[in-house]
């Protein structure tokens, strides 16, 4: 069919794929009927289960491993609901004591995006865990649903292993929080490079800091 052409063209074309690149180009064709039935079943699946929950393995191997998973100890997965759409003003009764500029209630969107969202609520939920990353696994009309991989910092496994063993400083704690995991940057507007991107660096506000604060040399 259409959606396994892509798969079937690297195979032929001579290219060894191993089994999670397969996965992965499976995962490409949300739209093909193997996608779509095991994304609706899933998904049925997850409402029924609560709004965080631990996982025994991730639903995505293919990508939980791009994303910096091991299946080893001191690695763990979870999954978070996340409720989809804008983001209302909250104030009571829908009243806003100020300037007309500011009296919108609804059509606002929020600064952040679902998927650091998510990672903040798993990362408040285990305050003993560090986030290493995230990524979609499913959504229907209401919700949209994360898996957040966590890592155990105080674990043995993780403090001896040099490839991950720098997230047991103390300087990542709640780095969900303080934007600097990969969905945090991405709101940030630090995913692109060059001059287009000079605001954006190091922070907004940093740059809007900077701009109000004019340095002006004695001799000019």
């Amino acid at each position: 069919s259409a959606s396994f052409s892509r798969p079937l063209a690297l195979s032929l074309s001579g290219n060894k794929m191993g089994a999670y690149k397969y996965v992965e180009e499976l995962w490409r064709k949300k739209q093909s009927d193997v996608l779509r039935f095991l994304l609706r079943v899933r998904c049925w699946e997850f409402r029924q289960l609560p709004g965080i929950v631990r996982l025994a393995r991730p639903s995505r191997p293919d990508k939980a491993r791009r994303m910096g998973y091991k299946a080893k100890q001191g690695f763990c997965v979870y999954r978070v609901r996340v409720r989809r759409g804008g983001r209302k003003r909250p104030v009571h009764k829908g009243i806003v004591y100020g300037k007309p500029v500011n009296q919108g209630i609804t059509q606002l969107k929020p600064n952040r995006n679902h998927r650091s969202m998510a990672e903040e609520r798993v990362g408040r939920k285990c305050g003993g865990l560090r986030v290493l990353n995230s990524y979609w696994v499913n959504q229907d009309s209401t919700y949209k649903y994360f898996e957040v991989i966590m890592i155990d910092p105080h674990h043995n496994g993780v403090r001896n292993d040099p490839r991950a063993n720098w997230i047991c400083n103390p300087v990542h704690k709640h780095r969900e929080l303080r934007g600097l995991t990969s969905a945090g940057q991405k709101y940030r507007g630090l995913r692109g490079k060059g001059h287009n991107y000079n605001k954006a660096r190091p922070s907004k506000r940093a740059t809007w800091r900077r701009n109000q604060n004019p340095s002006l040399r004695r001799y000019r």
